[in-house]
């Protein structure tokens, strides 16, 4: 009985651990020709939870991208400071070229006025003095972001400044912009500030550059940018029925006009859709020696699952045959399955619903139980 129970416990942990991965096949995207021509140099759309790509031009070729740098510039930030920390701004933000927030050296503002300065207004000081809060100097900073870009497995993407005023060296591809974009909108503090269309600062009034915001429903955040060498850049987000998608393009005269047919094309063929939801009870295992017979399984979380539009999603439940009591509430027992088209896409852990104790009646010998019948 104790072989078989070391048994057991080894298959429910190896399925436990089965149970935890999560599994993100890759879909395969539609054809050129059902895409809209877009302007772009480099152009790419993506879904913002796998990554997986669903249109891409060019999207590998390092450019110089302008101020959709800043979009790395904030997530620096908010990894590293408190949204209400005082800034005092430094000499060497005053008068910083290109657009800006036209800040004083020693004028305070909090870390959240600057991300808004540095989102919505696209200030190049305000990306200077973060820069110098976070890290004591622009340099050390700048490290800071090609760190992070590395972690983020953005290959192609130098940093050389927190701005992207045109330097040798500073440039990412579109698929290394997607990548980012989508951690950055993972978090909630840059989305409430970059999905922002008006606000006042320090005694200024600032305008989201993002046109999409008012003009396209779903979107959510966005970051614009241009310069001579790099044309108009443009990184946006939007999402529709819980599918978050990102779009990139880069040296890109019709910008925005390509956003918006990319997302309409995205939508329109794609969805994730709900396959389990959390605490749902799919079935039950049998219990072998309990105070009951058997114990029901809830799904440990959620699922929703990215396909197009008419795929067929399934799922299966995998449990063994009978588990050994003592089994306690939120003990693992098996996994549930969800396949696109017949294969597998994602693992749901199924856990215990309630404790269910050993009956100790069942451990007593024949003699023993005769005597207990008997009062004796």
């Amino acid at each position: 009985m104790a072989k078989n129970r070391k048994k057991l416990i080894s298959l429910i942990a190896a399925m436990s651990l089965s149970a935890a991965m999560v599994v993100f096949a890759p879909l395969p995207v539609r054809a050129a020709g059902e895409w809209p021509e877009v302007s772009a140099l480099s152009a790419i759309l993506t879904e913002a939870q796998t990554g997986q790509v669903l249109f891409e031009k060019d999207a590998d070729t390092p450019r110089p991208i302008a101020s959709v740098t800043k979009l790395m510039t904030a997530l620096v930030v908010l990894e590293n400071a408190s949204l209400t920390e005082t800034v005092t701004v430094p000499r060497e933000a005053e008068g910083v070229e290109g657009t800006s927030l036209y800040l004083k050296a020693g004028e305070t503002l909090t870390v959240r006025e600057l991300l808004y300065g540095l989102l919505l207004q696209s200030g190049n000081d305000a990306a200077v003095a973060l820069a110098v809060h976070v890290a004591g100097s622009v340099e050390s900073f700048v490290g800071l972001m090609n760190d992070k870009a590395a972690e983020l497995g953005m290959e192609k993407t130098h940093y050389v400044n927190p701005h992207g005023l045109t330097a040798e060296g500073h440039q990412s591809t579109a698929r290394d912009l997607a990548k980012l974009m989508a951690r950055c909108v993972s978090d909630p503090a840059f989305v409430q500030i970059a999905s922002t269309e008006r606000i006042s600062i320090a005694e200024r009034s600032l305008k989201n550059h993002n046109k999409l915001l008012g003009s396209f429903e779903g979107t959510i955040a966005g970051k614009t940018g241009y310069t001579k060498a790099a044309g108009r850049t443009l990184v946006t987000c939007a999402e529709r029925d819980g599918l978050r998608l990102v779009c990139v393009t880069l040296n890109d005269g019709d910008d925005w006009d390509d956003h918006a047919a990319l997302y309409e094309a995205g939508f329109a063929a794609f969805e994730r859709r709900v396959c389990v939801r959390a605490g749902e009870v799919p079935a039950a295992v049998p219990v072998i020696a309990g105070v009951e017979d058997e114990v029901a399984v809830r799904a440990k979380r959620g699922a929703r699952v990215f396909c197009r539009k008419g795929d067929e999603i399934t799922t299966r439940v995998c449990l063994p045959a009978f588990v050994y009591a003592d089994v306690r509430a939120g003990d693992v027992l098996g996994r549930l399955e969800v396949l696109r088209n017949g294969e597998v896409v994602d693992t749901v852990a199924l856990e215990a619903v309630r404790d269910v104790k050993r009956d100790r009646d069942q451990e007593l010998t024949f003699w023993e139980r005769c005597k207990r019948s008997l009062g004796w």
